[in-house]
């Protein structure tokens, strides 16, 4: 029985990374480029549905093939006591507690805590950047290799977790260049954070984890009709299946070039087929597609977008759904919502810094999150009722 080539499962890797090789390229390029390559400290960001947890999970893949050892961490309460257990997994230590000394010093990075976490056998206290250093030390990891930290939703971090990766990842570094060993064998560390936009913003804001202004930063976007086309017509075949150009193309361009949308799309319109009986994908199976894929998308994408959104925010959101999925006029926004230009322009600011919104020419917006508009007029029209 022929198998559904698409995998719209968060986080599950699809056939085609398509639209990514430049990032994917950066990462894989500052392993071999040694300590100090810039993609060995990565943000990356983008909305829900861009593919972010998969860029984490071909990373982790990528490095494995290099010899580096990896661990994928999500962020959530405890995540720096995680990471200390992943890195001494075998030294049959209990873990008592875990605490934050909130006055370590640290030079260019201010005043931070260093997240502790104490074990019952341990004289001392076992701490990230000790941690990092054994395991670095360790004969299982070659020279010239490392460890991969990869942590995924950092928005949902706490600010004491960040601040002990931050200074304990500076220090390892910097313990480093304190060796005398040739730069093709040092031991090095790599670390990259995914999660939505405006973390970016936030991590960058705060002053103790100043250091992260050097990491390369790369955000997942809209990925170009063409690209996404061939791609469908790539991974279509190699299933056993048939699409025609043109039909492709349509496929393609409902997507809107959104990576997750890309996968629904693909999967309902393949599916469509083989519930037909056919190996030909034909318009009518990409329109049924497109429905399915629809309520999917809505319920994994729309809806948690406007999660933590405020009242403000949603009612010029709402005053811009109304002209979905056209671009809305920023003149319009004001008289809809009867707020001032001064609000309007607070407003937008915000909604373009978290990739809510984007400008789509002299004096207009539009969504950055496709089908959002619309999804905001079919909510109002369900509470009408």
């Amino acid at each position: 029985m022929a198998m559904n080539p698409f995998k719209p499962t968060a986080g599950k890797m699809p056939p085609i990374l398509i639209g990514r090789q430049p990032i994917i390229d950066d990462f894989s390029e500052a392993l071999d480029n040694g300590v100090g390559a810039p993609g060995r400290i990565m943000l990356v960001t983008g909305q829900r549905g861009f593919g972010k947890t998969v860029m984490l999970t071909e990373f982790r893949r990528i490095a494995k093939s290099h010899g580096w050892e990896t661990i994928g961490e999500t962020a959530s309460e405890g995540l720096v006591t995680r990471l200390l257990q992943a890195l001494s997994p075998t030294t049959g230590m209990r873990l008592n507690q875990a605490d934050i000394s909130p006055s370590i010093g640290i030079a260019g990075v201010a005043t931070a805590s260093i997240g502790q976490a104490h074990f019952s056998v341990a004289a001392n206290p076992l701490t990230l950047r000790n941690a990092l250093n054994k395991r670095l030390a360790s004969r299982k990891i070659a020279k010239g290799k490392g460890i991969l930290i990869t942590i995924d939703e950092t928005q949902a971090a706490t600010h004491e977790d960040l601040v002990a990766i931050a200074t304990a990842i500076q220090h390892v570094i910097a313990d480093g260049d304190e060796n005398n060993t040739p730069e093709a064998d040092r031991k090095g560390v790599a670390i990259v954070f995914a999660g939505l936009p405006y973390m970016v913003n936030e991590l960058l804001d705060n002053k103790v984890t100043t250091f992260l202004r050097r990491a390369l930063r790369r955000e997942l976007d809209d990925v170009p009709t063409p690209d996404v086309k061939n791609a469908f017509m790539e991974t279509v075949v190699e299933s056993g299946k048939a699409i025609d150009e043109r039909v492709a193309l349509t496929a393609a361009v409902k997507s809107g070039g959104y990576p997750y949308m890309v996968q629904l799309i693909g999967y309902y319109m393949w599916q469509s087929a083989q519930r037909r009986g056919s190996t030909t994908i034909t318009i009518a199976d990409v329109d049924t597609g497109m429905a399915d894929a629809l309520l999917a998308f809505d319920d994994a994408v729309c809806a948690p977008a406007l999660d933590g959104t405020t009242s403000a925010e949603r009612l010029f959101l709402d005053a811009m759904a109304q002209d979905s999925p056209a671009p809305t006029q920023v003149s319009d926004i004001a008289a809809r919502t009867r707020r001032s230009r001064s609000w309007v322009s607070k407003y937008r600011s915000i909604l373009i810094k978290d990739r809510l919104i984007r400008a789509s020419g002299h004096g207009r917006l539009t969504f950055a999150v496709p089908h959002l508009g619309e999804y905001l007029k079919s909510i109002r029209q369900d509470s009408s009722f």
